[in-house]
């Protein structure tokens, strides 16, 4: 690890993961901690709960397609439902920096309650802290949820094996880019949005499988996006996966900015995505029910985790293969 902490030690990847891995789960470790997950599970009067949380400085803090407040919303009840959790309660702190216009201060919030109500969780605690001009990007938020585990699914990456389907819920890179071109001024138009939404509609459709259990794995691919989603689930399962490039859904507009200005969309973070690790037989019920559902209509099967090998492959659409290295370097800085 190097000795001092730069950008890239919070951009989701192999940086990221040493820094978590190395500095605070050892020194932290307890038998409820365990950073393979999005969110603790406990055991609460017994009952089944699991306990996530997140911090935004996502900027510029208003995008197409959102703001910092509806992201706050989005981003903590997504990492409840690729859980298997269902989130009730939130709490928020909010570090607002001196000078914020309260009419940005106002559509923030507004944003952030018209998300919390959308997905029926309440805001039930915070706290507000104001710090100098200058120490802050606008406004930053800090979230923990609180969600209600269903019993249909057991998901851990120890059950990952060979031969499960990798299956993403829709087109990749929207958010990074959306937020990207909102922040700089490349002489670029676009109509790109970002995905940014709450995903417990496509996690409660897969109760409806004939096998909910043959789910193995969900996550959301944020930071390091689906780049580093199947990384950690190559390095948590010492498998292989091999990717099919023809199959990965990635809008011609994401992909044409992407090639101008040299974004690899695999690393780009989504905000309204989810990424599944299923068993083959499963798999198209999964895509049916996904592509029922408005965020899931381009839902696809992209990739299958193999033991021939132990590394990410892409298989090309000319018919050859690359590797897919690891996210190192930081690709596009607060963007969630």
């Amino acid at each position: 690890m190097s000795k001092r902490i730069t950008l890239a030690h919070g951009n989701g990847g192999l940086l990221m993961r040493e820094l978590v891995e190395e500095c605070f789960a050892r020194k932290l470790a307890n038998t409820h901690l365990n950073t393979d997950l999005d969110a603790a599970q406990l055991n609460l009067a017994g009952n089944q709960w699991a306990m996530t949380t997140d911090g935004f400085t996502v900027q510029p803090l208003f995008f197409p397609g959102g703001n910092i407040g509806s992201l706050a919303i989005h981003g903590t009840a997504n990492d409840l439902a690729v859980s298997g959790a269902r989130a009730r309660y939130l709490s928020l702190n909010a570090f607002i920096e001196e000078g914020l216009p309260f009419s940005e201060l106002d559509n923030i919030i507004s944003a952030m309650a018209s998300a919390a109500n959308e997905a029926k969780i309440s805001i039930v605690t915070g706290d507000t802290k104001v710090v100098p001009r200058g120490h802050g990007g606008g406004i930053y938020f800090a979230t923990t949820g609180i969600g209600e585990k269903l019993p249909e699914f057991q998901l851990h990456p120890n059950r990952l094996q060979a031969g499960d389907k990798v299956i993403i819920s829709g087109p990749i890179g929207n958010h990074g880019i959306a937020v990207m071109m909102a922040r700089e001024d490349f002489g670029l138009h676009s109509e790109i949005q970002s995905d940014s939404a709450n995903v417990w509609p496509l996690v409660a459709a897969l109760r409806q499988l004939k096998n909910p259990n043959a789910v193995k794995l969900l996550r959301d691919p944020t930071r390091g996006g689906l780049n580093m989603v199947v990384h950690d689930w190559s390095h948590f399962s010492k498998l292989g996966i091999e990717l099919c490039e023809h199959s990965l859904p990635i809008q011609p507009e994401v992909n044409t900015v992407c090639n101008i200005l040299g974004y690899d969309p695999l690393s780009l973070a989504c905000e309204g995505r989810i990424v599944a690790a299923v068993e083959s037989s499963i798999a198209e019920d999964l895509i049916a029910r996904w592509r029922n559902q408005p965020l899931g209509q381009e839902a696809a099967v992209i990739g299958e985790l193999t033991n021939a090998h132990q590394q990410v492959v892409i298989n090309t659409t000319i018919g050859g293969q690359r590797l897919l290295s690891p996210l190192e370097d930081e690709p596009l800085p607060r963007i969630c």
